[in-house]
């Protein structure tokens, strides 16, 4: 009677402490993740720094405009002869010159190798859109296996729980028995060996889960020892097809995107290439204002004393390097060979992703037949057991036997557990190639 107290204060205190543990959904942990989550915080970075470069700002399309100023001061001695005769010795001059000059250099054509650039940094951008896209399917898809991971783990220790005290039961009914002289001390020992084995490999999941756990919280990006509970139902997409999945890969998939992109971009090269051919035109103008004071102690009525000048220049230029030896030749050459490996890898990632998403599709189907066997493995188990337990109770069996009925029916609990998050993880990875991960029924 003791040890029944004992059993049922410690399932007491096992409640509780479950329930003074937050529960940790699934969407929530797909929201703290976006926000924390370190992989993602430096994609969303680098996604900001490809935004600064392909702003106009970075075009070359917005003309440079400059200023510039500055003084000048000179003393000089001279000794100078006239014309008549005269002549004149320490002969001393100071100038101060001022000086002041706005001006604007703008180029109007270049053989449209701007355009092509600036188009290009829009590429650039939109592919860095793609790979943030990428980082968080790759997170998300690594994030609800951790958490599945959990959930499993936490049925499995709710399962060993449940062995355990069975156990314990059959061990006190055990040692009631040998008291009254119905049992052996062979059966006491061997509900004994039972308990002892069922306390281990709680004690072992249990270890797995706080691992599990830790696991989880580091791609969450939070503090490795919160503790928490998970939701363990799973619900499965109903209205998944092989065509469907596969049309929606082709159009969503984030490796595909990329190659297509990459093909725009060896597009634009070549373009920017061929703008070397052509010849550059370009405008300037400058607002200039320069002012010079001179001192001086000559006698002579007419020298200069100062002198202001402002005035506005401009002009037009044109550049054309006829040719450059060859190099621009080279370049555009290697241009089409690289928009040429552009197209054979994006052939190569279609073909790719067609095989993968049929693998995916088949292994995801296999995993739902599993499942569904697995679950009728379950009730067939559960069956057996509680009819070796009435035969227990009435004496008709041995311990072993009913053990044996204790062991098939955890093993197949955990293997349907196996099973049913074997084919959640199926769906998800199916979900993450036709590109429907984000936003998905988790």
């Amino acid at each position: 009677m003791i040890q029944n107290k004992f059993l049922s204060i410690v399932i007491l205190i096992l409640g509780f402490s479950m329930n003074a543990q937050d529960l940790l959904e699934k969407q929530g942990a797909v929201g703290i993740a976006l926000e924390n989550n370190f992989d993602i915080k430096v994609s969303n970075n680098d996604l900001e720094a490809a935004k600064n470069s392909s702003s106009i700002y970075n075009s070359g399309y917005l003309p440079s405009v400059f200023a510039s100023g500055g003084a000048d001061y000179q003393n000089q001695e001279s000794e100078i002869e006239f014309q008549n005769g005269d002549s004149q010795d320490d002969i001393e001059n100071t100038t101060n010159t001022y000086t002041a000059t706005v001006g604007v250099d703008y180029l109007l054509f270049d053989g449209f190798g701007r355009k092509y650039n600036y188009k290009k940094l829009q590429e650039q951008y939109n592919i860095s859109e793609i790979r943030v896209r990428q980082v968080i399917e790759n997170t998300l898809l690594e994030l609800l296996i951790s958490y599945y991971d959990v959930a499993r783990l936490t049925e499995n220790k709710n399962n060993l729980q449940q062995s355990l005290d069975i156990s314990k039961s059959q061990l006190l009914r055990e040692q009631y028995g040998y008291q009254y002289g119905q049992k052996t001390q062979l059966d006491v020992l061997n509900s004994e060996v039972n308990v002892n084995q069922d306390s281990i490999n709680l004690l072992n999941i249990q270890r797995e889960l706080a691992n599990a756990k830790r696991d989880l919280n580091v791609i969450l990006g939070r503090d490795v020892n919160v503790d928490f509970a998970v939701d363990t139902t799973v619900s499965y997409a109903i209205d998944l097809t092989y065509d469907n999945m596969m049309q929606s890969a082709k159009i969503n998939n984030t490796f595909l995107l990329q190659a297509e992109k990459n093909v725009t971009l060896s597009d634009y090269d070549l373009k920017i290439n061929k703008s070397s051919w052509v010849p550059n035109v370009g405008v300037n103008g400058a607002y200039n204002w320069r002012d010079s004071n001179t001192d001086s102690n000559i006698s002579n009525p007419f020298s200069l004393a100062s002198n202001t000048s402002v005035g506005i220049v401009g002009g037009v230029s044109v550049s054309w390097n006829i040719f450059d030896g060859g190099l621009t030749k080279t370049r555009v050459q290697n241009a089409k060979i690289a928009i040429d490996n552009s197209n054979i890898e994006k052939q190569f990632i279609e073909k790719d992703l067609e095989r993968n998403v049929a693998n995916a599709w088949e292994t995801y189907q296999n995993s739902l037949f599993i499942l569904s066997a697995e679950e009728k493995n379950v009730e067939t188990n559960k069956r057996n057991f509680e009819r070796s337990q009435e035969q227990y109770r009435l004496g008709q069996i041995i311990t072993v036997e009913f053990r044996l009925a204790q062991v098939n029916l955890l093993s197949a609990v955990n293997s349907y557990n196996q099973a049913k998050y074997t084919a959640k993880v199926a769906e998800l990875r199916l979900l993450q190639l036709g590109g429907k991960l984000i936003g998905a029924n988790y």
